[in-house]
């Protein structure tokens, strides 16, 4: 299982408007279940974790620091 931290940006909220915002940075949590049907699980804006098709988000690669930053609770 990879540990690294992998992070998405937003790209299309159709039919969540109120649960992703889009150009927005959302980190991803580990799901290999939900991966095998191209979703992807994330803390919306409601705070609690859902699943996504993987669609409506690109995986990004950050800085360091700015991960860190992301990450800080």
């Amino acid at each position: 299982m990879n540990t690294k931290k992998q992070f998405v940006l937003c790209i299309d909220n159709t039919d969540y408007e109120a649960s992703l915002i889009t150009r927005k940075v959302y980190e991803v949590i580990p799901d290999e279940q939900a991966e095998k049907d191209d979703l992807i699980r994330v803390i919306d804006e409601s705070g609690e974790d859902y699943l996504y098709h993987t669609s409506h988000f690109v995986f990004i690669h950050l800085p360091v620091e700015v991960e860190k930053a992301l990450t800080v609770a």
